[in-house]
């Protein structure tokens, strides 16, 4: 398994599919998984610190784990199968440890609000990531944040991808 950083949610245009992307916490190599829109907005808020006005599906489900005393562990992406990936949430509560499926946009969104480390199962990578290119034009790291700059790199990137290609 390969840790992984979450970076963020775009919207691959001109379909306006949404995308979350994470990047190896210790590499280059990038792994973008098409989702839903009420993932996306999920995912997105989180990771902005902002609370919607009234709590969403992954919010509430964050509350009952703490409520109930479960922890989310981590967060795996196991699978990429047929376009489709797979992922698994890891639980510990008080009957001990528990792995339950899930979507891998319903689980990132869980792992964003819990603080869980999310995992990509190598196979996955090795056949979904990619190494972005380098940029023609050098980044000034105190003009914006590395994660900014590679998500432009990202932007690149999708210009060139069809959604087909992937599916959660």
């Amino acid at each position: 398994m390969i840790p992984m950083d979450v970076l963020g949610v775009q919207e691959v245009l001109p379909s306006d599919t949404p995308v979350v992307l994470l990047r190896e916490s210790d590499g280059e190599r990038m792994l973008p998984i098409f989702i839903g829109l009420p993932e996306a907005k999920a995912i997105g808020l989180a990771m902005a610190g902002q609370d919607p006005p009234r709590p969403m599906t992954h919010d509430l489900m964050a509350t009952l784990l703490e409520t109930f005393s479960v922890a989310v562990e981590q967060v795996v992406v196991t699978d990429l199968r047929e376009r489709t990936f797979f992922a698994e949430v890891t639980l510990r509560g008080p009957v001990g440890i528990e792995v339950v499926s899930a979507r891998p946009s319903d689980a990132i969104a869980l792992a964003v609000r819990t603080g869980a480390q999310v995992f990509v199962a190598e196979e996955v990578v090795d056949e979904a990531g990619f190494v972005p290119p380098p940029s023609d034009e050098p980044v000034d790291s105190s003009d914006a944040p590395a994660a900014e700059a590679q998500v432009e790199e990202f932007r690149a990137f999708l210009d060139s991808v069809d959604p087909d290609d992937f599916e959660a």
